[in-house]
């Protein structure tokens, strides 16, 4: 350390910005790169907005540490190896961390009152340095790789960021207030049950035919939804409007793309993630994924490091700061770390169109501006594993190739999938991200966005996944997203009145059919397939209260509704690449009883363990 010391730069020794020799001029004179190198490298930058230095490394010409030397070089700044000399952790408090991750810096060194700090580049550190006024006099820059800098961060302040990634969004806005160690949450709810059970032998009949009209109601809802929906979109279908514009190279300075991708004990899938994503044809340069691991998990970490990540994709580790582990903290705490103005999400068992960033980018260039998130198709890439996941894969292809479109076509609220998101940063940050307990923070994130006035589109762009494939597996995945529509549901009928007037009646109603009805009609699924026995002639429960007439009604209703969802289905999978399935659309009400299971564990865990994130397991099938 004590060369370095001799070496420091002296500010005014540096050559003036008019007299100083562009980096790629360097770069040349030092042999590191060649004249077509360079003329290669500034083509590109006149069509993509994105520094000489990460160009050249994106497209192979040099590496980082070659970069590094020569910004040195340029600029008169020496260099540090943090591995080598990390910081001291007391040095946290010299600066605040929401200037570390705005300017890309971290404290390293104090030499009397002066402060060395490591950035990459010297702009970063002049930008940092203006913005403490005359405090910034008494820095000092030193160069450091990035990932560096990202590592100290997390040493230094990172406690204090997963605290704020677990807390970010507005206790009003969340299920976090919520205690799940609460003496009263277990006797409410057998109270509740001892009540029901209670009805069930003083009055069973009325008891019966109550619950019986609640399940009615939600079908009628969700039925009337998904008609209205399907109708909306084969309206869309016939016109032909499901159509994006093409990236035409120079039309607009592109932007810069930061995708997160949280992963939680995947020894399997990292390493053909990676293959997946070396598929997309945006230019790399501009193209940033992290991938997001939490600090105890030493499965992904390992199978990483056993993996050659190309340049634009980093690795950051969520501090295990406390007991919460879930899927939307470890995106807020990697949300500040990230570079682009367009912040992306995807799974780990995922697998992009590869230009689906050239989609994502042009619509967002073209929408309005109050279009705040673009919402890709999903699908699975293992339909034909086993029964399961066909059927899986039926129910996918109804939900977003005909479902959601169809409630977007209406203008109704869109809860969003837990995958292939894309949201403007500027507004994904005002609304101060995801949720850090909702374990469908998607849904709810959806509900936000709508409530404050901004649009959710669907975009023509396909992702394709893993259809779980095993009974009990698929089961505790549909609690989580059951469970967490509950939650979500919760949460925003705190007040009645306020989503009321935030949404207007009709959307009320939509998220009223999307959160609560879709719960309940698993949940009173039972119920709803005792009509069955009024069809084959026997007499119902509800006869003996309201009458056979009524009986017969509400039977024949289910009966159509049945036969709604299954012809909603056969359109669904009527196209060339689902045509496979059609056959087996007629075997879907033996797949949905598994459902029910799901809603009763998931009704368990709001109240034992309302923040649980039940994994799923990927990497199960291998069909890719």
């Amino acid at each position: 350390m004590s060369d370095l010391f001799l070496r420091l730069p002296d500010p005014q020794a540096a050559a003036p910005p008019s007299e100083r020799l562009p980096l790629g001029r360097v770069m040349v004179n030092a042999g590191l790169i060649t004249q077509g190198d360079l003329v290669h490298a500034l083509d590109l930058q006149r069509h993509i907005d994105a520094p000489l230095g990460e160009i050249l490394v994106a497209e192979g010409l040099a590496n980082a540490t070659d970069i590094l030397q020569m910004v040195s070089r340029q600029h008169n700044i020496p260099v540090a190896d943090l591995t080598v000399d990390p910081p001291d952790p007391l040095l946290s408090a010299a600066l605040p961390s929401a200037l570390c991750l705005k300017y890309r810096c971290v404290p390293w060194l104090r030499i009397g009152d002066v402060l060395l700090v490591g950035t990459q580049h010297p702009d970063d550190f002049n930008r940092l340095r203006a913005c403490l006024g005359e405090r910034g006099r008494r820095l000092l820059p030193v160069l450091v790789e990035e990932t560096q800098i990202r590592n100290h961060i997390s040493v230094l302040y990172g406690e204090e960021l997963a605290q704020k990634a677990a807390t970010r969004v507005p206790a009003i806005e969340s299920c976090r207030s919520w205690d799940p160690t609460s003496p009263l949450r277990k006797p409410i709810a057998l109270s509740v049950l001892g009540a029901l059970i209670g009805a069930l032998v003083l009055i069973p009949a009325w008891t019966i035919t109550v619950c019986i009209l609640i399940a009615f109601v939600t079908l009628v809802m969700s039925t009337v939804l998904k008609v209205a929906a399907f109708a909306a979109q084969m309206s869309k279908i016939t016109q032909d409007t499901d159509t994006i514009g093409h990236l035409t190279r120079g039309a607009f300075p592109l932007p810069k793309v930061s995708v997160l991708v949280p992963l939680l004990n995947e020894k399997e899938i990292a390493g053909k993630l990676i293959q997946r994503l070396t598929r997309l044809t945006y230019p790399k340069s501009l193209l940033e994924v992290v991938l997001v691991l939490e600090q105890h998990d030493t499965v992904t970490r390992d199978t990483i490091a056993r993996t050659d990540l190309p340049s634009w994709i980093s690795v950051i580790e969520v501090p295990s700061a406390n007991r919460l582990t879930t899927k939307p903290r470890a995106l807020n705490y990697a949300l500040d770390f990230c570079r682009g103005s367009i912040i992306g999400v995807w799974d780990a068992e995922d697998a992009p169109e590869p230009d689906q960033i050239e989609k994502v980018v042009t619509r967002f260039q073209d929408a309005p501006e109050n279009v705040a998130c673009l919402q890709g198709v999903l699908d699975y890439y293992n339909p034909k594993t086993n029964w399961l996941s066909r059927c899986f894969t039926i129910e996918y292809a109804t939900w977003w190739r005909m479902i959601l479109p169809g409630v977007a076509q209406l203008g109704l609220v869109i809860p969003l999938g837990g995958t292939t998101l894309f949201f403007r940063r500027s507004i994904l940050e005002k609304l101060c991200g995801w949720d850090a307990h909702n374990v469908t923070e998607d849904a709810d994130l959806g509900i936000r966005l709508a409530r404050h006035g901004y649009v959710t589109e669907l975009i023509p762009t396909v992702t394709f996944e893993e259809a779980n494939c095993r009974a009990w597996p698929w089961v505790k995945q549909r609690s989580r997203w059951l469970k967490g529509f509950a939650i979500t549901w919760l949460v925003h009928m705190r007040a009645p009145r306020a989503l009321l007037r935030d949404l207007g009646f009709v959307r009320f109603m939509g998220v009223q059919t999307l959160l609560l009805a879709t719960f309940a009609q698993f949940a009173f699924a039972p119920l709803l397939w005792s009509f069955w026995i009024t069809l084959a002639g026997f007499e119902h429960p509800v006869a003996l209260t309201l009458g056979t007439p009524v009986a017969l009604g509400m039977a024949w209703f289910f009966f159509c509704s049945e036969v709604i969802n299954l012809g909603i289905s056969m359109a669904a999978v009527s196209r060339r690449e689902h045509r496979h399935l059609m056959g087996y659309v007629l075997t879907l009400p033996l797949y949905f009883p598994m459902a029910a299971i799901s809603a009763y564990k998931a009704m368990k865990e709001i109240v034992v363990e309302p923040f649980y994130w039940d994994k799923t397991e990927h990497g199960v099938t291998h069909t890719d």
